[in-house]
C-alpha cells in the first residue's frame, strides 16, 4: 500500500512490481510460494492492484479481490479494513457518497468489535470525514490518536472529523500533537525543512484563524514562505500558495502582491487559490487593473482544468470573481444572479476535507455582498447554507450575526 494512495488516486506500478519480483519472478510463483490460503488470497488482491489493465480496471479487480479475500476469512479484521479501503480508491480520487458509506460501514463493524485497530479508525474517519456523518466517526477520532501516538500522521487524522464539525478546540489540539511530532521526527532523521508537515501547518493556521487567533496562526504563514525562499520544493511552493490564500480569506487582510510569481510547478488547486485571494483583494481594495488580470489568469486555465477533479472549484472562483466585477461596475442584478447560480453550484461538488476549498465559500460571499446591500433576510439564509457546509465557520457566524443587528 506504500505504493498506492487510494483516497488521492495516486499508483506507482513499477516500483510495486520491483518489490514483488523479490519475492518471485512471476506472479503465479509468489502466489504458489504462499503457504496458506489466505495469504494466496492476499498475494492475489496485491497481484490485481499492480497488474494488467488500466488504473480504473487494476483498481476493480483489487477491490473485487479483496471483497472475496473479506468474504471468505470474516474473522480477519486487516481482510476487512484493506477490502474498505480498497472501496474507498474505487472512487478514483473523488468523493462518491454512496461509495465511502459502503466503506464505512465495513470498517465501523471492525471498530465496534476491536476499536483498537489503527486501520478501522483510519479509514472510518476518511469515510465519514464531511458534515453530515463526521458524527458517526466521533469516537473513532477521539480513540486514534491513542493508538499510535508518535506517529504524526495519527496524530493529524482526528482533526478530519473535528474539521467537518467545526469543533476548533480539537482540531488545534490534534493538529499541535502532530505538528510536534513531525518536528521531532524531522530533525531525529536529519531531514530539510521540505519535509515538514505542512499539511498539518495549514490546518492548524486554518483553525486558529477561526478562532480569531491571528498572532498565533501568522508565524506559520511566515515559516513556509521563508522556506519557500531558502529550499526548491515543490510542495513548500504548493503550501505557500494555499496557506496565503486562506490567510488573506479569513483575515481580509487584502493584497494584491506576488501575482506575477511563476506558478507553473504549483498544484492548481493552491495555485488558483492564491490567485482568487489576489483577485478578491483587488475589488476588495479597489485594484481594477489587478483584478482583471487575475480574471484573465482564471479564464486561460479553463481548458486546462477541464477534465480534473479541480475544475467545479476553479470555475466556482472564477464565477465569484466575475460576479464581483459585475457589482463593481454597477451591474447589481446581473451580479447577483452570478453569484446564485454559482452557490447552487458549489452545492453540487464533493466535499472537501480540511481547511474550505473553494478557498471562499459562494454562500458566505454572498451573504456579505446581500448585507451590503441590506438585503438581510436573504442574507441570513445564505450564510445558514453557509454553516451547513462548513459548521461554525467565523466569516459566516459574523455574518449572520451582523443579519440580526440593526
Amino acid at each position: 500500500m506504500t505504493m498506492t494512495h487510494p483516497l488521492w488516486g495516486e499508483q506507482d506500478v513499477q516500483q510495486a512490481l520491483k518489490i514483488l519480483r523479490r519475492l518471485a519472478p512471476s506472479s503465479s510463483q509468489r502466489v504458489a510460494a504462499a503457504s496458506t490460503a489466505r495469504e494466496r488470497g492476499y498475494l492475489r488482491a496485491v497481484e490485481a492492484l499492480y497488474g494488467e489493465g488500466d488504473k480504473k480496471q487494476r483498481d476493480q479487480a483489487y477491490m473485487a479481490a479483496m471483497q472475496a479475500l473479506a468474504r471468505q476469512f470474516p474473522g480477519d479484521d486487516n481482510a476487512q479494513a484493506f477490502h474498505a479501503l480498497s472501496i474507498l480508491g474505487s472512487a478514483q480520487g473523488k468523493r462518491v457518497e454512496k461509495l465511502y458509506l459502503d466503506a464505512a460501514s465495513i470498517v465501523q463493524d471492525v471498530f465496534e468489535r476491536n476499536p483498537d485497530h489503527p486501520g478501522a479508525v483510519h479509514y472510518l474517519i476518511h469515510a465519514l470525514d464531511e458534515p453530515a456523518h463526521a458524527h458517526e466517526a466521533l469516537e473513532a477520532a477521539r480513540v486514534y490518536a491513542s493508538l499510535a501516538p508518535a506517529a504524526p500522521h495519527a496524530r493529524h487524522m482526528p482533526s478530519h472529523i473535528f474539521m467537518a464539525l467545526g469543533l476548533w478546540d480539537d482540531v488545534i489540539q490534534a493538529n499541535e500533537k502532530s505538528w510536534t511530532a513531525s518536528e521531532q521526527r524531522r530533525i531525529r532523521k536529519g531531514l530539510s525543512v521540505a519535509e515538514r508537515s505542512w499539511h498539518v501547518a495549514h490546518w492548524l493556521m486554518y483553525a486558529l484563524l477561526q478562532q480569531g487567533r491571528v498572532e498565533e496562526a501568522r508565524p506559520f504563514l511566515r515559516m513556509v514562505e521563508e522556506d519557500a525562499e531558502r529550499v526548491r520544493s515543490g510542495a513548500l511552493q504548493r503550501y505557500r500558495a494555499a496557506m496565503r490564500a486562506t490567510y488573506i480569506i479569513e483575515t481580509e487582510t487584502w493584497d494584491v502582491t506576488g501575482l506575477d510569481r511563476d506558478r507553473s510547478a504549483v498544484r492548481l488547486s493552491a495555485a488558483m487559490s492564491e490567485l482568487f485571494a489576489i483577485g478578491l483583494s483587488a475589488f476588495k481594495a479597489g485594484h481594477g487593473e489587478v483584478a482583471a488580470r487575475v480574471l484573465d489568469q482564471f479564464r486561460r486555465h479553463t481548458d486546462r482544468v477541464a477534465r480534473t477533479t479541480t475544475h467545479g472549484p476553479v470555475k466556482v472562483m472564477k464565477n465569484q470573481l466575475s460576479a464581483m466585477k459585475l457589482l463593481a461596475e454597477g451591474n447589481v442584478n446581473e451580479g447577483l444572479a452570478l453569484l446564485r447560480e454559482t452557490a447552487a453550484l458549489e452545492d453540487t461538488l464533493p466535499f472537501s476535507a480540511g481547511p474550505v476549498f473553494p478557498v471562499k465559500p459562494t454562500h458566505e460571499l454572498f451573504g456579505e455582498v446581500l448585507l451590503s446591500l441590506r438585503k438581510r433576510d436573504e442574507a441570513r439564509r445564505q450564510f445558514t447554507l453557509a454553516l451547513e457546509r462548513a459548521p461554525n465557520r467565523r466569516l459566516s457566524l459574523a455574518g449572520l450575526t451582523r443579519t440580526t443587528t440593526r
